[in-house]
Order: C-alpha cells, then sequence, then structure tokens
C-alpha cells in the first residue's frame, strides 16, 4: 500500500517588505520563478532577431559616447524626415544586449520610423552600480534625439520604449536624466515602459543586493517614483498578469502616482503574459505592446 504523506507547509518568516518574508520578497523580485519558460522565450527571440536583420539589412553601428560600451545600433526607414524610437533593454541589470531585441525592428521601420537600441555598460562592470547605467542610458538617448537629422529623424517626433530593468533606467532618463542632460523638457513626445521597476527600496531588501551595491543615494536618485515633478513625457505603462507580484505592484502604483500627479499616463495589464512574454508582443504590430507603442507614435 502506498501512503502518502503531505509536503510540510512552508514556515513563513519575519516581513521584509510590506506583507514578505525575505523568500517572498526575493522571488518577487526573481522573474524565473515566476516565468519557468524564460529560456524558450529568450530562444525565440534571439531566433527572431536573425530573422529580422535578415530582412532589414545589418543596422548602423554608432557611437554616442567615448567608452566602449556607449554604442547603439540604428535601422533606418526609407521615409524621410521620419520619427525616431529608441529602446532600453533589460535582463535584471546584468544580462543582454542590443543586437537581442532586433525583432523589434521591422514593424517600426516598416511603419516609417527609425528604431535605435542602445547598449551600455551593466552593473559587474560598473563595480556594482546602477549610476554608470542610468548615465549612460540618458547620454544614449540625448544622442539620438540631438542627432536626429543626421540619419534622417524628426526630433519633434522622438519615443521611447522599454522593458524590465531598461523601464527602470528609462523612467529615470525621463524623469531625472533629460535635465542632467540639457535637454528640453518636452523633448520626448511619449515614452512605453513594460514590465518595469520605479522604486529601488524594496529590491535593495531582496537578493538583487547580493550583485548592486545599493547606496542612500542611488535610491533616491534612481527611483523614478520619487521625481515626477521632473516627467513631462505622456507614458504608457504595462504589466503581465503572470509576472511577479512586486513587478505588478511598482507598474499599478508607478501608473497611479502619475494619473496623480495630474500627467498623462496609461495603464495597461497584459492578461496571459508572464515578464518575457511581454516583451514579445513589441514585436508585432498586433501585439498588445506593439500596436499601442505604434499607437502613441501615431503610426499604423
Amino acid at each position: 500500500m502506498n501512503i502518502q504523506t503531505a509536503a510540510p507547509a512552508k514556515v513563513k518568516g519575519p516581513l521584509v517588505w510590506r506583507d514578505m518574508d525575505q523568500r517572498e520578497l526575493d522571488d518577487a523580485y526573481d522573474q524565473e520563478v515566476y516565468a519557468p519558460n524564460r529560456d524558450f522565450v529568450v530562444a525565440r527571440r534571439l531566433a527572431a532577431s536573425e530573422r529580422a536583420r535578415a530582412a532589414l539589412g545589418a543596422p548602423q553601428r554608432i557611437a554616442y559616447g567615448e567608452s566602449e560600451y556607449e554604442k547603439l545600433d540604428l535601422f533606418r526607414t526609407s521615409i524621410p524626415n521620419a520619427p525616431v524610437n529608441i529602446f532600453v533593454h533589460g535582463g535584471a541589470w546584468i544580462r543582454n544586449k542590443a543586437s537581442d531585441y532586433a525583432l523589434q525592428a521591422e514593424p517600426l521601420v516598416r511603419a516609417g520610423a527609425h528604431a535605435i537600441f542602445i547598449d551600455f555598460i551593466n552593473v559587474d562592470q560598473a563595480g556594482g552600480s546602477l549610476i554608470p547605467m542610468f548615465e549612460q542610458v540618458s547620454r544614449a538617448i540625448a544622442w539620438a534625439w540631438r542627432n536626429a537629422e543626421t540619419f534622417g529623424g524628426d526630433r519633434s517626433r522622438f519615443y521611447v520604449s522599454a522593458h524590465s530593468s531598461g523601464s527602470h533606467l528609462a523612467g529615470c532618463a525621463l524623469t531625472v536624466g533629460w535635465h542632467e542632460q540639457n535637454l528640453p523638457e518636452n523633448f520626448c513626445k511619449g515614452a512605453l515602459l513594460a514590465s518595469g521597476m520605479y522604486d529601488l527600496a524594496p529590491v535593495r531588501l531582496s537578493k538583487r543586493s547580493a550583485y548592486v551595491k545599493f547606496t542612500d543615494a542611488m535610491v533616491e536618485k534612481l527611483s523614478a517614483m520619487r521625481h515626477l515633478d521632473g516627467l513631462h513625457t505622456p507614458l504608457v505603462v504595462a504589466h503581465g498578469t503572470c509576472e511577479t507580484p512586486e513587478f505588478k505592484r511598482q507598474t499599478r502604483d508607478f501608473a497611479a502616482a502619475v494619473k496623480a500627479a495630474g500627467k498623462p499616463v496609461e495603464f495597461i495589464v497584459g492578461e496571459g503574459y508572464n515578464h518575457f512574454e511581454m516583451c514579445e508582443t513589441l514585436a508585432s504590430p498586433y501585439g498588445l505592446l506593439g500596436r499601442a507603442m505604434l499607437g502613441q507614435m501615431g503610426l499604423r
């Protein structure tokens, strides 16, 4: 006779953040816990990016700064004086690169926009600090806006899109970085921030502190939620229903705070999508985020 015994109940530890103990908080900032198909989605993204480069041709590789990390990929549309969209990739601040996301260029280029994907230093290369990442992302955005006319872009129709930790960095660039780069407050006509983080206080308490050397000054400066007075860009913010509880809460709270501040924001919830699947929808004009991005830009 087989006797089955129930698994022992997990004992909840001391609360670390809101109603979460340390294990729960760590899991809430680890997307793979909630997205077991991550490796399959990443493989699809890389294969689709190869196909996009084959269809569009290799992007122009341009330096936007002096360091070896400061380069970007530019996919040009054939339409003159076209709008510009610059994408900030995610990867928990430690992984991924511009070329991994080329699949997102095709719907933009076909719709008549230039698509830019930026590379920047990662947190390990920066010695555990997020500040150099923020500075390089802000510098890349400023370079693209200032140089739009040199590649046939229209700087009066300049847009940002981002995912995950890229949304964190883009949010910081749109609240603080634009001023440090001496850009006009209305330089960006719209941004789509998907599945991001906008307050570093709980992240600091999670296992991400094992590789990010958080400081009080870093948390204060790089929490976009705390600098909404510097936000002058209409936003679309989004998360999937299958993401971690903290990524959903961060997005929901950020959207509510932007709205309460009297600034334009659209909040999108992707039913049935996890963190990595949400990003995939940027690659199709009919995808949840692809449709929202093109709509924000006034493109079909």
